[in-house]
């Protein structure tokens, strides 16, 4: 019992770890995998670079976009979500 209790702050330290740190980041991934899944072309979108673009053909790592400039290909990790998801509230 004595030594259950030597370990305790440990495991204490370890499930407050989990909880605060280690599962919302997890969840953070598992939101940025669907938003990447759920894109689709005429999607309004920010890059995390700042890019404002229109989303012209997709690919399954990669994305085609349409800037005022001109078109670039882009990763879809390059997107942002939190940004895009601002642009699309306000349109």
């Amino acid at each position: 019992m004595q030594d259950l209790m030597k370990f305790a702050p440990y495991l204490l330290m370890f499930v407050v770890l989990y909880f605060f740190m280690i599962r919302p980041q997890q969840k953070r991934v598992k939101n940025e995998k669907e938003f990447e899944s759920g894109l689709k072309v005429g999607d309004k979108i920010i890059t995390k670079s700042g890019i404002h673009a229109k989303i012209v053909e997709l690919a399954e790592t990669s994305a085609i976009i349409e800037t005022m400039s001109g078109k670039l290909k882009i990763e879809r990790s390059a997107i942002s979500m939190e940004m895009s998801a601002a642009l699309n509230k306000k349109a």
